[in-house]
């Protein structure tokens, strides 16, 4: 959400100095059109109407500025909230997006009479200043996909995108196309179909599901690497898990979220690539065994319980001090808590792109495929090679298979939020190269299990002694037991061992800022 801050500086510019259809400024920043004053600020647009009445004298908070002015008649717009703008049959139109309640966005549009005196080059001109400053860098009226998938969640995903997401994205005059899914896996069949030159977004309404199988989709096309450079893959928050909207657009609501996708930036995305028995598939968020995947995959009898199903998930099995003995080889970047806080406050301090990263000569890099790559896998030929092999090859020889033989939970992850109170990976970014991995041994203390549940839910599971944090290129792990669950991007796979390397930005999406995610990072003690 965008803050609402103070309004310095003098007073908007007086109505009364200027003749219709004047233009200050180059590019131009003042205008007068229809007898109102306008003014491109640094963040926002102040309107001067004496037409305009303020409908309240408290604060506003529906991307407007609070007005305390005493001329009354200023509306100040900021520029993340206007969505368009441009001059229909002699009137000047000014779209945005306002904040009729707390979690709905309505469109309202502004018009003002152009005059026959109005330099229309001049005004042209402001116009395109105003999209600019609105827009920055991100594409305007973009070419969006929209799939629905009318099974998620409570299956309120059509009646969401009517009437919180859809008004968003026409309003803004992006070219869009609707396909509601059938089936599980149909979104993957349309994504493996979808003409790639034709559309600049595919937005899932969905929870994380949808996303996945576009992703695997885009990922059996024959030059899946272009297409998965070239298609942004977004997520429209209309599901039970909405983890990928909460990372790039900081909001699980979908009309907020639609407004995010409108001003979205490009940005690159790790994707890593999960082979499993003779299967290569992607993941784009995390795979788990141990606690996290219990209490998700593992209460499915439970949904009756909504989200509190995790919760009771996760504390009956911590309690229990269950544990899910497994050998795990990781190819390790690094291994201290307080080196993984430095990197991330580096890569925040010094980056200026969203293609940065916090690993400047990361030893994955170096690594050249492994020899040895079986070549049994046909799904995703045109993936990248696999640098470490699959779980089918030898262990690429950095790598060293370890007993864990009281481990609690195995999670790796490559967004920091996995539900909207759950900042589980705080240092995870976009494009490092890398996956954040924890583990938690499954016997500690019952005191300490406890004070660990509650970390988690206040997002300083980070630095929890009992908490190991590392960031990963790539590992195998293999369960010891006949039984359990495996999580990857919260679809279960089957119980047996599995293998994961990291393919670094392979992926698109669209961000706020096109650089991390909308979450804090880590935080240590000291």
């Amino acid at each position: 959400m965008i803050e609402r801050d103070t309004v310095e500086g003098s007073p908007l510019l007086d109505p009364s100095t200027l003749s219709d259809g004047d233009i200050h400024g180059d590019p131009p920043g003042r205008l007068k059109v229809g007898g109102a004053a306008f003014e491109l600020r640094e963040d926002s647009l102040w309107i001067s109407d004496s037409n305009y009445v303020e409908e309240s004298k408290g604060f506003s908070c529906f991307g407007l500025r609070p007005n305390n002015r005493k001329n009354n008649n200023t509306q100040i717009i900021l520029y993340h909230y206007i969505l368009w703008s441009e001059i229909i049959q002699n009137t000047l139109t000014i779209t945005y997006a306002e904040r009729t309640t707390k979690t709905r966005l309505t469109p309202k549009t502004l018009t003002y009479t152009v005059t026959s005196t109005s330099n229309n080059s001049y005004l042209e001109s402001w116009i395109t200043n105003l999209l600019h400053r609105s827009n920055h860098t991100a594409k305007k009226r973009k070419r969006i996909k929209v799939l629905i998938n009318p099974f998620g969640g409570q299956g309120k995903a059509a009646k969401y995108y009517a009437r919180d997401i859809e008004p968003i994205f026409r309003a803004a005059k992006c070219d869009i196309s609707v396909e509601t899914t059938q089936r599980k896996s149909h979104a993957g069949v349309i994504a493996e179909e979808i003409d790639i030159e034709r559309w600049d977004v595919i937005a899932c309404c969905s929870g994380d599901g949808l996303p996945y199988e576009v992703f695997n989709g885009l990922a059996r096309k024959p030059d899946a690497k272009v297409a998965l450079g070239k298609i942004a893959v977004v997520q429209l928050p209309c599901g039970t898990g909405n983890a990928m909207s909460l990372n790039l657009n900081g909001t699980d609501n979908p009309a907020f979220a639609a407004l995010a996708v409108v001003k979205g930036l490009r940005t690159s995305l790790d994707l890593v690539s999960i082979t499993q028995g003779d299967t290569r598939t992607l993941s784009f968020l995390s795979q788990s065994v141990g606690i996290v995947a219990e209490s998700d995959l593992g209460t499915e009898n439970l949904r009756w319980m909504g989200n509190a199903r995790f919760t009771y998930g996760f504390l009956v099995r911590l309690l229990g001090k269950t544990v899910w003995p497994c050998d795990i080889a990781v190819g390790v970047e690094i291994d201290d808590k307080t080196a993984i806080r430095d990197e991330y406050r580096k890569y925040h301090g010094q980056t200026t792109g969203g293609d940065s990263k916090i690993i400047s000569s990361s030893s994955s890099e170096l690594d050249t495929p492994n020899e040895t790559l079986t070549t049994s896998i046909s799904a995703g030929a045109g993936l990248p090679p696999l640098r470490y092999g699959t779980i089918n090859d030898p262990l690429p020889p950095s790598w060293t298979l370890t007993p864990y033989p009281n481990l609690g939970n195995f999670y790796c992850g490559n967004m920091a939020y996995m539900t909207a109170d759950t900042n589980f990976f705080p240092a995870a970014l976009p494009s490092d190269g890398c996956l954040d991995l924890v583990t938690i041994p499954g016997d500690i203390p019952l005191k300490r299990s406890l004070t660990l549940l509650d970390s988690v839910g206040k997002g300083r599971i980070f630095e929890q002694p009992d908490v190991r944090y590392r960031k990963v290129s790539g590992y195998r792990i293999v369960p010891r037991e006949a039984e359990g669950y495996v999580s990857i991007d919260g679809e279960r796979v089957p119980f047996e061992g599995f293998q994961a390397e990291v393919h670094r930005g392979l992926g698109t999406t669209l961000s706020r800022s096109g650089r991390g995610y909308e979450a804090s990072g880590p935080v240590l003690p000291g």
